[in-house]
């Protein structure tokens, strides 16, 4: 990962969105920097030797997911500076993101929908098991023990979310 200055980083960060713009993907990352160069020391425990007043760095990221990729250190004093030139910067450049369908999102929902209902209406099996209208029986009776074993799936799915949000 190649290191550079933050106008630098800015210039690159433009032209990288320009190449990408018909067809690609950009991934950006922001951390503050804690690493310092030296070897991590183990404390003591005593805290007041050292009060919490540092100001540290922020690590920004840019990559293409293949051979592009560079960072810049910001200092926190040029960070409002910066942050500006960058928002700015992506609000030019996210012009060319795709806008949500949402008339297909109403279609899934509204599909998703009738299905919930569709799974709470219980299957009625009648007719006669010989003669005429057997074949609609027998659809019916599958149709019932799919019905089923859809229910089983959603309350072991409903569970298992239960026993994942108490832990």
């Amino acid at each position: 990962m190649q290191l550079v200055d933050n106008n630098t980083f800015l210039r690159r960060l433009t032209e990288l969105f320009e190449t990408t713009k018909d067809k690609g993907t950009i991934w950006l990352t922001h951390k503050r920097l804690t690493h310092d160069g030296e070897d991590a020391v183990m404390d003591d425990g005593n805290r007041s030797s050292k009060l919490p007043n540092n100001e540290y760095l922020c690590l920004v990221r840019v990559t293409d997911g293949k051979q592009t990729r560079f960072s810049t250190h910001v200092h926190p004093t040029v960070l409002i500076k910066f942050h500006a030139a960058y928002g700015a910067l992506l609000r030019a450049s996210f012009t060319t993101l795709r806008k949500r369908d949402k008339k297909r999102e109403k279609q899934r929902a509204e599909q998703s929908a009738r299905r919930k209902q569709r799974m709470a209406e219980p299957v009625v099996v009648v007719g006669p098991k010989r003669g005429n209208g057997r074949r609609k029986r027998q659809k019916k009776v599958k149709a019932a023990s799919k019905q089923e074993a859809v229910k089983e799936r959603a309350a072991k799915k409903e569970t298992r979310n239960k026993v994942q949000l108490l832990l």
